[in-house]
């Protein structure tokens, strides 16, 4: 019993004497597993978003990148002008995610390379967080900005001849007589990457384990069968 369950769990192992063709089956998904994780890591110390701010005081642009933990760039003159329409301070978003941020990649890296030694569709479950995090942060960055820009300051300089809108996370954009550019960081390709490989890996090794934990587990329950 306690084999048949470690064996539908965590599935068989990689079997022995396989050719190196064989054998290669075996271990792409491993390589591309442990791949992901490294870009998911890298990633970290990247940008995953910028924006580009254009006011007629600043026509060379202000500029801002967004790492999972911190912003850089001309974060100061930016909130000078957000002041002026009502917006809150940039720092004052996201401050639980960006404080939680560097552990939970670091858990995520551990758990898609610990995914590489599950041959179950358990592994589908483990490296699902990982799989959905450029999404995640692209989805949790608007949540932030459409609450900034729907709750401006009524008492703001400008408040009058802006109305409440939703800046656009990826791409151009126009407040007032300001104009945005919104492009994706270097970390969050390299994320969306870590997502493509970890998705093309789940396949491989669906196709390399499926039928060897199928066949393993039905010769458990015919022995089982036989034994009881």
């Amino acid at each position: 019993m306690n084999a048949r369950w470690l064996l539908r769990v965590f599935g068989p192992r990689t079997p022995h004497g396989l050719t190196p063709q064989e054998r290669a089956g075996f271990v792409a998904p491993t390589i591309l597993f442990t791949l992901a994780a490294t870009l998911l890591l890298v990633s970290i110390f990247l940008p995953y978003w910028r924006m580009t701010l254009y006011a007629p005081q600043y026509p060379n642009g202000l500029h801002l990148q967004a790492y999972v933990n911190r912003l850089e760039g001309d974060v100061r003159e930016i909130d000078m002008l957000n002041h002026y329409i009502g917006m809150r301070k940039l720092e004052d978003a996201a401050q639980l995610e960006r404080s939680l941020s560097i552990g939970m990649i670091v858990a995520l890296t551990l758990i898609v390379v610990a995914a590489a030694f599950v041959h179950s569709p358990l592994t589908a479950l483990l490296t699902l967080p990982a799989i959905l995090f450029p999404l995640f942060f692209l989805v949790d960055l608007h949540i932030w900005m459409r609450f900034f820009g729907q709750h401006l300051n009524p008492e703001a300089p400008l408040s009058h001849a802006i109305k409440p809108f939703v800046p656009p996370v990826l791409g151009e954009g126009k407040i007032g007589q300001f104009r945005t550019v919104a492009t994706p960081g270097e970390g969050l390709l390299l994320s969306s990457v870590a997502t493509v490989l970890t998705i093309v890996g789940l396949f491989l090794q669906r196709m390399a384990y499926k039928p060897l934990r199928d066949r393993l587990l039905r010769e458990a329950e015919r022995r089982a069968t036989e034994e009881s």
